[in-house]
C-alpha cells in the first residue's frame, strides 16, 4: 500500500515511524501548507494541500492519512480535502492488540502497545495513542484522540471530537459529550457534558461553556 501523509509536524513523525515499521506500506509523499509547491526528495513528493489531486494522478492506488493530533484541525483538513472516506488508510502498529470483533473506521491510527478489546468501535479519523486501553464494548465516534496511557473501561461512550488526556481513566458506562476535553490523569466517574473541560480525581467540570468551534455543534455537521 502506498501512503500520502497529510501534515508534516510532530504527530507525523510518529506516523512515519509506524509506517516504516511495516513491510507492506510505502510513504510516497507528504502534504502540508508549509510547502509552497511540489518537489521531490529521496523519491518522495512534498507539497501543499492543494496538490492532493495531482498526486492522485501520479499514483491512482494511494491512500491518505491525516497526521494531525489536534482534533479540530484534523476535522477541518478532512473537510478541506473532500476525499471519499475509503481513500483513507487505517493504520495499526504491529505491537497493538486488537480484538477480531473490534471495528475501526477509515483514517484512524492505532499506536504502539495499545489494547482494543471485544466489540469496541473506533470511529473514523481517530487516534488511539501509545499504550492506551480501550476495553470491551466501548463506542468512540469520529475525530477522537486518546492520549498515551488513557484507559477506557467497559461500555464507555465517547462522542465526536473528544480529547482524553494522558493517563486518564474512565469507569464503566460513562459518556463523554462531543468536543469535551478530559485532563491528563483525570478519573472520570460521571457523565461529562459536551464542549466542557473536566479535570482531577474524581473529574470535575471546570468549564462547560467552552467556545464552540465553527462547524461543530447541533448544526448538522
Amino acid at each position: 500500500m502506498k501512503i500520502v501523509i497529510v501534515g508534516d509536524g510532530g504527530h507525523s513523525k510518529v506516523i512515519t515511524d509506524l509506517i516504516n515499521s511495516q513491510n507492506d506500506i510505502q510513504i510516497v509523499g507528504y502534504l502540508d501548507d508549509k510547502y509552497q509547491e511540489i518537489y521531490v526528495k529521496n523519491h518522495q513528493f512534498f507539497g501543499p494541500l492543494s496538490t492532493v489531486h495531482k498526486l492522485r494522478e501520479l499514483f491512482n492506488d494511494i491512500k491518505y492519512i491525516v497526521a494531525i493530533g489536534n482534533n479540530v484541525v484534523r476535522k477541518q483538513i478532512v473537510h478541506l480535502l473532500g476525499l471519499p472516506i475509503d481513500y483513507y488508510a487505517t493504520l495499526q502498529h504491529k505491537s497493538a492488540l486488537v480484538s477480531p470483533s473490534a471495528k475501526i473506521g477509515f483514517g484512524s491510527v492505532i499506536m504502539a502497545n495499545t489494547v482494543i478489546n471485544a466489540d469496541s468501535q473506533i470511529g473514523s479519523h481517530s487516534i488511539i495513542n501509545t499504550g492506551s486501553i480501550v476495553e470491551h464494548d466501548n463506542k468512540l465516534a469520529d475525530f477522537v484522540h486518546l492520549s498515551p496511557q488513557a484507559t477506557l473501561t467497559g461500555s464507555v461512550v465517547i462522542e465526536e471530537g473528544v480529547h482524553i488526556g494522558a493517563g486518564a481513566t474512565l469507569i464503566p458506562h460513562v459518556q463523554i459529550g462531543e468536543w469535551a476535553i478530559i485532563g491528563a490523569g483525570a478519573t472520570v466517574i460521571n457523565h461529562i457534558p459536551a464542549y466542557s473541560t473536566a479535570v482531577g480525581t474524581p473529574a470535575n467540570v471546570k468549564n462547560n461553556e467552552r467556545l464552540r468551534v465553527s462547524g461543530h455543534g447541533n448544526n448538522g455537521s
